[in-house]
């Protein structure tokens, strides 16, 4: 399942991203794991979660993005949830290549029996409808 934390910048999605990965290891029975664009969360994410930091692999857009979404699942079997902050930072900002974008995460989420919470900083509206199709908005 892809499930959608919309807001605008301070609308205080990183927060519930934080309170979502903390409800995550709680109720996994396997590995979770935090992705960010910097080093931002370190303090704030439980030890226990995986945190994977974007630039310090030199991770930017969508395909890229992707690319290791897949590495991370095909390589560990075990890992029950990915949490995403600031998406479009390392993504794009366009609608319609994040909406592209979450399909492909909502495949692959569906072949690795993985759950995904991306945080997009965006007017819900700003967002092809197409998307809630195959996302949920938590």
């Amino acid at each position: 399942m892809v499930k959608l934390l919309i807001g605008t910048k301070g609308s205080g999605k990183t927060k519930r991203l934080i309170e979502e990965v903390n409800k995550a290891l709680a109720t996994s029975k396997g590995n979770v794991v935090c992705i960010e664009k910097n080093k931002v969360l370190s303090y704030n994410v439980n030890y226990q979660a995986r945190l994977v930091t974007t630039d310090d692999y030199g991770i930017s857009g969508y395909p890229m993005l992707y690319g290791l979404l897949c590495g991370l699942c095909s390589g560990n079997h075990d890992i029950t949830d990915v949490l995403v902050d600031a998406t479009l930072r390392i993504g794009s900002r366009d609608a319609n290549e994040t909406a592209a974008f979450l399909r492909q995460v909502a495949d692959l989420s569906k072949v690795s029996e993985t759950d995904f919470v991306f945080t997009l900083s965006m007017d819900e509206s700003d967002l092809p409808t197409e998307v809630f199709e195959f996302c949920k908005k938590i």
